[in-house]
């Protein structure tokens, strides 16, 4: 393949390549996505656009940051667990370290960032989501059955806006997929150049159920505060579908009235989550960092990010060695022509909500947008570089108007 080379599948230069997404990746988990298909399936050709839609897929259903877990896979599939490992760290740490140092120091670290900065942020995914739909449509609703997928899929996440709609759009275009196409035997298929086996993945998947059931006995045997932070931040991490901000309750619910946080220290955190880059569950590096009992700091905040992030690792690389082999049946096949449409579908609603309507306000907002749009699709700017002018434009167009 093009776009790559030898050195490309060391860990380092995977921990590299995702460092540097994890400084840059601004505008939550839908954005996320679009930032990897430009540089892993445009840029870098580690792989199709129909393998890459298979694995946001998978992630889709999986419980846990589905970002997050597109990421991990990507490492293991470019340099084994290392560099699934390094594909989570240099994803992730960037706004981890921030969340902490916040925590830490949030007096005089809460105003860092002017806020036009953070509109200019906000708007720049915009474009980033708005170039992921476009492409992946291209590519993945050719014909007009394909077409009506996505938009039912965008029309039924818009009107019922949960985490389980998501999850049942994609399970009824499967259905729709199985009723309507006919994939021939041996058609186009692009694996992920991912080689596991069976009794692997059964391993891992084990291992998570053995964690998310064993954990509260453990604690409730031998209570820690420790052990209890493990439990509440693992089981958070397992039972989330839908991405970072559905978490969001289920950990004010775990440290709020237990005394863990304040609600006006959660809040506070909250708040600086969206001004990161990285994926939302970092966030939880912020509540171990600011816990009223020991461990806290660092070491709380390492603790907890670990913990809510383990589930992820244990469902991804359990699940892969089997979605792999149903992947090459005709039938799952059919199910997926369906679903890759619902979800483009997915996307373009998270285009318009939160992306859209959390970003335009004015016509400044929409221009803006629009300049970024053109200088990722047409210009061919690094993403980077068109997010670090977006967040200075923002920033000029606060003190100007």
């Amino acid at each position: 393949m093009t776009g790559t080379t030898k050195t490309d599948h060391s860990p380092w230069a995977v921990f590299l390549i995702f460092l540097r997404l994890g400084l840059t990746s601004f505008g939550g988990p839908i954005a996320h996505l679009g930032y990897f298909r430009y540089e892993f399936v445009t840029r870098r050709q580690w792989l199709t656009e129909r393998s890459y839609a298979d694995l946001v897929a998978l992630c889709q259903f999986l419980p846990g940051p589905a970002s997050s877990q597109v990421g991990i896979a990507l490492g293991l599939s470019r340099s084994g667990y290392a560099g699934a490992v390094a594909a989570w760290a240099g994803f992730t740490l960037p706004s981890a370290i921030v969340l902490i140092l916040f925590a830490l120091g949030m007096a005089s670290y809460g105003d860092a960032m002017p806020s036009g900065v953070l509109h200019g942020l906000k708007v720049v995914a915009v474009a980033v989501v708005a170039q992921a739909v476009w492409g992946m449509a291209r590519n993945l609703c050719p014909d007009a059955p394909r077409i009506t997928i996505m938009a039912a899929a965008t029309c039924f996440v818009l009107l019922v806006p949960s985490a389980w709609g998501q999850v049942g759009v994609i399970a009824i275009a499967a259905i729709i997929g199985l009723l309507l196409f006919k994939p021939q035997q041996g058609a186009a298929h692009d694996p992920l150049p991912i080689a596991m086996r069976r009794r692997v993945g059964l391993f891992w998947l084990t291992l998570f159920f053995v964690l998310l059931i064993g954990l509260p006995f453990l604690t409730a045997m031998f209570p820690n505060q420790t052990l209890a932070m493990v439990d509440s931040f693992y089981r958070a991490g397992s039972l989330v579908f839908g991405g970072g901000h559905v978490v969001l309750p289920l950990l004010q619910a775990e440290v709020v009235p237990s005394g863990w946080v304040s609600n006006v220290a959660f809040l506070a955190g909250y708040g600086a989550a969206q001004a990161v880059p990285g994926p939302l569950f970092t966030f939880a590096a912020f509540l171990g960092a600011s816990m009223n009992q020991a461990p806290s700091g660092w070491l709380g905040g390492l603790v907890c990010l670990l913990a809510i992030f383990a589930p992820s690792f244990l469902l991804i690389v359990g699940a892969l060695p089997f979605w792999e082999r149903l992947r090459r049946n005709t039938r799952t096949q059919a199910a997926l022509l369906g679903i890759n449409a619902a979800v483009v579908g997915l996307l373009l609603a998270a285009l318009y909500q939160p992306v859209w309507t959390s970003a335009i306000h004015a016509p400044q907002d929409f221009g803006l947008a629009l300049v970024a749009l053109v200088a990722l699709m047409f210009w061919k700017l690094p993403p980077w570089l068109v997010v670090v002018g977006s967040g200075i434009v923002g920033w000029l167009l606060s003190v100007t108007l």
